[in-house]
């Protein structure tokens, strides 16, 4: 699935219709003007959420609403390591740059065609600053481009963008010659050809103020440069200036005449600002703003987004959800730390009430499943970007004339062919290599299983531990927090689901040491060597790897011995999570659960007793009602409270624990609740 791939905006009208126009003082859809509820501080706007919660899809909706209507800049951050400065086609989506310099580029590429006189003192510290190690042609090929369309862009230079990349890196080649040279003297290269083509006067003037105590001798564009590749303090310095003279010219742009009339503010958009440059922005200008004595006043909107959730750890950002945008958000600026000049937006999963609407847009063929929203929703969790998918396989399966059951959501393939769960789990974990190990390690216990698991199948590397390496990468990715050894390895539930599907779907074979069945009797081994405290998880992945006859045996024999002191907690929890487990693949296995579960099938084990055909019915209505797509339909639910209450009148000491599983499990499960153990 790729990037571009739109997510549904449901419920974000309080961010896109409501708080922007606030902040930029035009409204999303209409050509008017609409009240600002700030007037010379402006909050930085940070908009939350994981893979596929339709960050990207905010700023994509507010690009084109508000282009071409107000100054606006568009860019997303890439990761480092990737080329400083990718040569992004100009009309792309968005921009894109991996480094500090690359995004102040871009935003004064996109943002100077609204200007009278675009920035005057960035763009020489800009050209001061940027460089290449000489021999690097692409990157040398990548900044002179960068550079090219910025001329162009403040109308300092015109004809092809191609041609003007050559004519930049042969100036800049020809004044460092044959000597040896580095990045330093690149730039000054730079710097010295920008300096004779557009005689910096006032703008040189800026920087010497920055540098108060060098002699009027020095150049401080030059200095400028010489400080950026030292690295350390001195870049962070030159970090500072560049960021202060980008407020001082967006500041410069918005005279009296414009003021009066209540000409929109600019709006800037900044996508993934979690990597290091988004970060380094954002820092930058929060600093600036956050002195109050700073001459800069620029009134620049800024929405970004980031990956996971903002540090809960400083006290500084005002949070709000996106109910609470719909007025006013009440934000003021709480102290002088720089967060508190943050308004973190977190964005919600959809509501049961979106997905209907999502399945039956355009669509027409077969009927639609009268809990197949629902049970979307359920699978889900309102995750936009599963929704989203799920929803457009549904309609074009429809359109064939297919019927779509609940239990068919993951079995459905995208419009491009491919399986519905593989796409979900290229958007939602994409480092190729930890998603391949996840998908068999998900159907591990906990990291000490999995890490058992990965030694089993040599899935060792050069980094560390598997299990650990997934962990860590989990977390990285926002998935989850790091949690102790002994909890399970994935917590999200659309993240295992989807995991463990793409799991079964690949599985081998049931002698391939890789397959379902050979994974599961091996974790099984695995818990059952540590006694009772691994007795729910054995029996779990005994059922998963299809040794249902034995896992009711085994609770059957628990149930009526009379040697056994661990009490019906203990049995109800073991039957509660080995009702859990996974299906086996469908060529190995037939999903009789629901008629078994009603008594339909109870002539095929006639050669159980009373006992152990209640417990077999019991197990296969819990197994079935454990799906989360399952509807939990009326009978299946009369058959728990049945088939507990049978029991609870064959034990002697374990009646009144059993009578209230009777009693509280059919209710639970209607509602897809947790079901409780008695005593607990």
């Amino acid at each position: 699935m790729s990037r571009a791939e739109e997510t549904p905006l449901y419920g974000r009208d309080p961010l896109l219709r409501a708080l922007v126009p606030r902040l930029t003082g035009l409204k999303y859809d209409e050509r008017a003007r609409a009240a600002r509820e700030f007037q010379h501080d402006l909050p930085v706007v940070l908009v939350t959420g994981r893979h596929g919660m339709g960050r990207t899809a905010v700023l994509r909706a507010l690009a084109a609403r508000y282009r071409n209507r107000l100054p606006l800049a568009h860019v997303r951050v890439e990761p480092p390591g990737l080329p400083a400065f990718p040569p992004t086609a100009p009309d792309a989506d968005a921009a894109v740059a991996a480094d500090l310099v690359g995004v102040l580029t871009e935003l004064a590429r996109q943002l100077a065609p609204s200007y009278r006189r675009p920035f005057p003192v960035l763009l020489p510290g800009l050209f001061a600053v940027s460089s290449w190690e000489p021999g690097d042609d692409s990157t040398r090929d990548a900044v002179c481009l960068r550079l090219a369309r910025l001329l162009i862009a403040c109308r300092l230079a015109e004809g092809p963008e191609q041609e003007l990349r050559q004519t930049w890196a042969g100036a800049a080649e020809a004044r460092i010659g044959s000597r040896a040279a580095g990045a330093v003297a690149v730039s000054r290269a730079l710097h010295d050809a920008y300096a004779d083509q557009y005689r910096a006067g006032p703008e040189r003037d800026w920087y010497r103020g920055r540098f108060p105590r060098f002699d009027d001798g020095t150049d401080p564009l030059e200095l400028l440069g010489e400080w950026y590749h030292q690295g350390g303090d001195y870049r962070r310095a030159v970090e500072q200036t560049l960021m202060a003279a980008l407020r001082h010219d967006v500041a410069g742009s918005y005279g009296r005449l414009q003021r009066w009339n209540r000409e929109p503010w600019p709006l800037v958009l900044l996508d993934d600002v979690h990597l290091p440059a988004g970060r380094r922005f954002l820092d930058l200008l929060l600093e600036h703003r956050a002195h109050s004595e700073s001459p800069e006043r620029e009134e620049l909107v800024v929405v970004a987004t980031r990956l996971g959730e903002a540090p809960r750890s400083d006290p500084g950002p005002v949070r709000r959800e996106l109910a609470d945008l719909t007025a006013a958000s009440g934000w003021e600026r709480a102290g002088t730390s720089p967060s508190a000049g943050l308004l973190t937006v977190p964005l919600t999963p959809l509501t049961r009430d979106d997905v209907l609407p999502l399945l039956a847009a355009g669509s027409a063929g077969a009927p639609l499943h009268p809990y197949l929203a629902s049970a979307l929703h359920t699978l889900t969790g309102g995750h936009p970007a599963a929704t989203t998918t799920l929803c457009s396989a549904v309609r074009a399966a429809t359109r064939e004339g297919r019927a779509v059951a609940p239990r068919d959501l993951l079995e459905l393939l995208t419009e491009d062919g491919r399986p519905v769960g593989e796409a979900l789990l290229e958007r939602l974990l994409p480092d190729r290599r930890q998603r391949d190990r996840l998908t068999l390690l998900s159907l591990a216990r906990d990291s000490t299983a999995a890490e058992a698991l990965a030694s089993r199948l040599r899935l060792e590397g050069p980094e560390q531990l598997p299990a650990n390496a997934v962990t860590d990468y989990l977390e990285q990715q926002h998935w989850q927090r790091l949690t102790p050894p002994e909890s399970p390895l994935v917590t999200d539930p659309l993240l295992r689901t989807l995991l463990v599907h793409e799991a079964r779907r690949l599985s081998p074979g049931p002698d391939d040491s890789r397959g379902w069945q050979e994974i599961h009797r091996f974790l099984q081994n695995h818990h059952a060597q540590r006694g009772e405290d691994g007795e729910a998880d054995a029996l779990r992945h005994m059922l998963a790897a299809g040794g249902v006859e034995t896992v009711v045996a085994s609770l059957a024999e628990e149930f009526q011995s009379e040697q056994d002191e661990r009490g019906a907690g203990h049995w109800l929890l073991c039957l509660r999570y080995a009702a859990t487990a996974p299906t086996p693949p469908a060529r190995d296995w037939q999903d009789d659960r629901l008629r078994t579960a009603l008594g339909a099938l109870d002539g095929r084990y006639a050669h159980l007793d009373d006992v152990e055909r209640c417990v077999n019915r019991l197990l296969h209505a819990l197994w079935y009602l454990s799906e989360p797509h399952t509807e939990p339909d009326p009978d299946t639910c009369a058959a728990i409270e049945h088939e507990l209450a049978y029991l609870s009148l064959r034990h002697p000491s374990w009646r009144v624990a059993l009578g209230q599983a009777a009693r509280r499990w059919p209710a639970a499960a209607r509602d897809k609740r947790p079901l409780p153990i008695p005593g607990q």
